[in-house]
């Protein structure tokens, strides 16, 4: 029985790009109470390879967390195996504004402790009590309210390149950073002022509503679908948008445009720029902001000493990585000191 991938990336995009064939790239989430997450995850790997199905899936005891690419051909067979699991039926799917063939080139299905790391031990706390959901239209509305706090519950990477006006954006690398610091920062307005928070597909906002009202917070909000369905309901609707810039996703397009504004600089030379980049250097692959200017002027590196290793034959790069563990994670995340614009 074949429970992982058999192609490499290069292969597989080989194959796409023979193909011809219009993907869909889509991301979907679920709390619910899984007994068994292994079970789970085998039978999607079985199910899901057999359509073709790319992505990054994360099962855990408590739900599912999926980002995906499925074949355009294939998506009402897609839908119809997730109907048939319980507590998928009718699962809001959130299909990208700007699709991309190669958005995942491999599926990965894998068990984890939580579908989102949150480093909290508390048993008392129910994920499933979660704030009061909202469309972009009454989003809107709540947000240009006095006695509103909009939060935006991404990393500084992501809020950096794109944000809604007014929000509160922590300065944090991880999700588990931010509870606590809102919590702290919010304490004395527990009771008088609404809660919003948005994401970029709703999984973490959902999350901490829960926690936030498990920790006193009264009125609690989070917009539904996050950034990827305001979007959506904001052409469809032609309501006022109020995000600005990109925002940005956890695929190989690493952004999706929502308005013309930058609001983010390149961090090697400064001009105004929002695209995401890793260092082409595989041992760093740090991920930075870098315009084109920039990319030509550094090999697409994020330093001299990296445009030095990239240079040199790829064997020679295998061997000066080799024994120095997994350092090349593609969202490797840092405000290295080799970037002298960085946030």
């Amino acid at each position: 029985m074949q429970l992982y991938n058999t192609l490499s990336a290069k292969e597989r995009e080989a194959l796409i790009e023979e193909a011809g064939k219009e993907r869909l790239t889509i991301s979907f989430y679920q709390y619910a109470r899984i007994g068994n997450p292994q079970i789970l995850r085998n039978h999607l790997f079985l199910a899901w390879d057999d359509m073709e199905v790319l992505g990054r899936i994360y099962v855990a005891h408590e739900g599912i967390n999926a980002q995906l690419s499925v074949p355009a051909e294939n998506f009402n067979v897609f839908k119809e195996h997730l109907d048939s699991i319980t507590f998928l039926e009718n699962v809001r799917l959130n299909i990208a504004i700007e699709q991309d063939n190669k958005s995942f080139l491999k599926l990965k299905v894998k068990v984890r402790d939580k579908i989102v790391a949150d480093g909290l031990n508390d048993e008392t706390f129910d994920v499933t009590n979660k704030g009061i959901h909202v469309g972009a239209e009454q989003f809107n509305q709540l947000i240009e309210d006095p006695d509103t706090v909009l939060v935006d519950m991404r990393n500084h990477y992501e809020s950096e390149i794109g944000h809604f006006k007014n929000a509160v954006t922590p300065d944090v690398d991880t999700f588990r950073d931010s509870l606590d610091i809102i919590e702290q920062d919010l304490a004395e307005h527990k009771e008088d002022k609404k809660l919003v928070m948005y994401c970029t597909g709703g999984i973490r906002c959902e999350k901490a509503s829960a926690y936030y009202k498990h920790k006193g917070f009264k009125n609690v909000y989070q917009l539904e679908g996050g950034i990827i369905e305001y979007t959506r309901q904001v052409r469809e609707k032609q309501l006022e948008n109020k995000f600005l810039g990109k925002n940005f996703v956890f695929d190989h397009r690493r952004g999706e445009r929502i308005s013309e504004d930058v609001i983010a600089h390149c961090h090697q030379c400064g001009k105004p720029c929002d695209t995401h980049v890793n260092c082409a250097n595989e041992a760093c692959h740090l991920l930075f902001i870098q315009c084109g200017e920039c990319a030509e002027k550094m090999n697409n590196c994020c330093s001299v000493d990296c445009m030095e290793v990239h240079a040199l034959p790829y064997e020679e790069q295998k061997r000066l990585r080799k024994g120095k563990g997994a350092s090349n994670k593609i969202f490797k995340k840092g405000r290295s000191p080799v970037l002298k614009y960085k946030k």
